[in-house]
């Protein structure tokens, strides 16, 4: 699509309405196109018309898409709504994994395309980075796939449809050491299978946990997302998101908080907590875990991978 083509009107008069429920606003609307050449429609969200470049999300939809279906539109606003809570984030783009490692997410190509390879799998790219508060330069580029099988769970291969699964199967991945975090290198896979969902409970599945691990985990967060890359900025706790990576809810999420909030690790207000000066005590302790978490990726990573799997 080049700068004179104009920009699907139904794709942005439903996207506007969708936006408005979820009490977002449009920044901006430009064309894209996909890992296929095909177009695509970008659009950039914010809270507020001068919100901060680090408080935006970009929003990238196949120009042919029609979410204005009952079986897809609430899905859509759903996924909205969620994004307008994270907007609220120091860093919205960052997340924890429970191996203890802070990482961000940033330039997936949506929508899912198939893949060259000749494999029957929907793939997605995209790159991960370390958010260590030190700049580092660790990081690893990710080929998430997707199985024909599981692309029939869903409702679309689009971005609001399958970021949250993808990015909690990526995290999944680092836990279990199957990625490394380089200063350079090829794509790394991400298999994305039906073991992460059971049809019977039409849920998904990453982690299990118990109250110890998930208020490890929030503390963990508050920590790294408050503390550290949010100058004490408050981060929202009861995250969907968090709660299908750890196989609970966000209101037990939101439980496990008020413990910790009268433990004095964490300033709770609502469903947003800040760091405290007890939590920030644990420096030492958090910073043990990263390099753990990192070293275990190291002599567990399939040495294969360095060849290169770019063509996924």
């Amino acid at each position: 699509m080049d700068a004179t083509t104009p920009l699907p009107s139904h794709l942005i008069d439903n996207l506007h309405s969708a936006v408005q429920q979820a009490g977002l606003t449009v920044l901006s609307t430009d064309s894209g196109k996909d890992f296929k050449g095909h177009p695509t429609t970008r659009f950039s969200l914010a809270k507020s018309p001068g919100a901060p470049p680090e408080r935006t999300l970009l929003l990238e939809l196949s120009e042919a898409f029609d979410f204005n279906k009952s079986e897809l539109l609430p899905e859509m606003i759903s996924h909205l709504r969620e994004a307008a809570h994270r907007l609220r984030n120091p860093r919205p783009d960052a997340y924890v994994t429970l191996a203890g490692l802070p990482v961000s997410f940033s330039q997936f190509g949506w929508p899912f395309h198939r893949s060259t390879s000749g494999a029957d799998t929907w793939i997605v790219h995209g790159t991960l980075h370390l958010e260590d508060g030190a700049g580092s330069p660790l990081h690893a580029l990710v080929s998430a796939s997707m199985t024909v099988t599981f692309a029939e769970i869903v409702p679309a291969p689009e971005q609001p449809y399958a970021e949250t699964f993808i990015y909690n199967a990526v995290r999944k991945t680092l836990d279990r050491g199957q990625l490394e975090l380089l200063k350079s290198g090829n794509r790394q896979p991400v298999p994305v299978t039906t073991r992460y969902y059971s049809r019977w409970q039409k849920k998904f599945f990453f982690t299990d946990t118990d109250d110890k691990s998930r208020m490890d985990f929030l503390a963990l967060k508050v920590y790294w997302l408050s503390g550290v890359l949010g100058a004490g900025q408050p981060v929202w706790i009861a995250d969907p998101r968090d709660a299908q990576y750890l196989n609970t809810t966000a209101e037990e999420l939101a439980r496990m908080a008020a413990d910790l909030s009268r433990q004095g690790l964490l300033s709770l207000d609502g469903e947003y907590a800040a760091s405290t000066p007890t939590l920030l005590s644990h420096a030492d302790l958090y910073r043990a875990k990263l390099n753990a978490a990192l070293a275990v990726t190291r002599p567990s990573f399939n040495e294969e991978m360095r060849a290169g799997h770019t063509n996924m």
